[in-house]
């Protein structure tokens, strides 16, 4: 089960922190450690203050994206500390620590962690199906990289041991699945002229983020591009070079 779980630090700024992190893993049994556009490499202080966690900073692989770290993958949430207004679906680390539990059953399942100045950027949470938000007291709710990852990776713990629901039929959709279907879905949209240029900007993000609030599998991915291939057929030719 560990390995079926990856911890995605994005854009880390302090070699420490990665150190740090990778202690927490250790602690709680995981161990697989992806790096995303570190800022600097793990060094003798990274090493020291994983302590027993070291192997997993010598063993973390480093990715030039989001994109990479996740690669097949099903379920993808991401860390924030700040409340979003996107209309993401937002879990205490507890019930998505059941549900990543869950999913990884059937298909490797990621968390990410954003750097320690500005966290998660809204290209790398576009990827995500849900957040993970660390209720903390209002009047200071900044947390050290290494104590999100800590409290993230215990629940996971808490939540392997307590897992007893079978996997589901078919897994989530990987991240790369639902890229392709949104690109798909906004395609056939903007033929349609129902997406344009006056409200493309706005309602294509919101698109994406209802179909990720759904989890849809596999399957399901499949079924709605067969049914945006047969709205295409019915559709116009598209005019020269547009």
């Amino acid at each position: 089960m560990p390995a079926a779980i990856r911890i995605v630090l994005v854009d880390t700024s302090h070699p420490g922190n990665i150190g740090a992190s990778a202690r927490a893993m250790r602690n709680m049994g995981l161990d697989t450690l992806v790096l995303v556009r570190p800022q600097a490499a793990a060094d003798a202080e990274s090493l020291a203050r994983a302590a027993g966690g070291a192997d997993l900073v010598l063993a973390a692989r480093i990715e030039p994206s989001v994109d990479a770290a996740v690669a097949g993958c099903g379920l993808v949430f991401g860390t924030s500390a700040r409340a979003r207004s996107a209309n993401f679906r937002v879990l205490e680390p507890r019930a998505a620590a059941a549900e990543l539990v869950a999913a990884s059953a059937a298909r490797p399942a990621a968390v990410l962690f954003g750097g320690e100045r500005n966290g998660l950027c809204n290209e790398d949470l576009a990827r995500c199906h849900a957040l993970i938000r660390i209720p903390a007291d209002p009047g200071y709710e900044s947390l050290n990289l290494a104590q999100a990852v800590q409290i993230v990776c215990y629940e996971i713990r808490q939540a392997t041991g307590a897992a007893s629901a079978p996997p589901a039929a078919e897994p989530p959709a990987s991240v790369h699945e639902l890229q392709a279907l949104y690109a798909h879905l906004e395609a056939v949209a903007g033929r349609a002229g129902f997406l344009h240029a006056g409200n493309a900007a706005q309602l294509a993000p919101r698109i994406r983020r209802l179909l990720a609030r759904a989890v849809p599998d596999a399957g399901e991915v499949r079924i709605l591009r067969g049914l945006l291939a047969a709205i295409e057929r019915r559709l116009p030719p598209e005019a020269p070079g547009t």
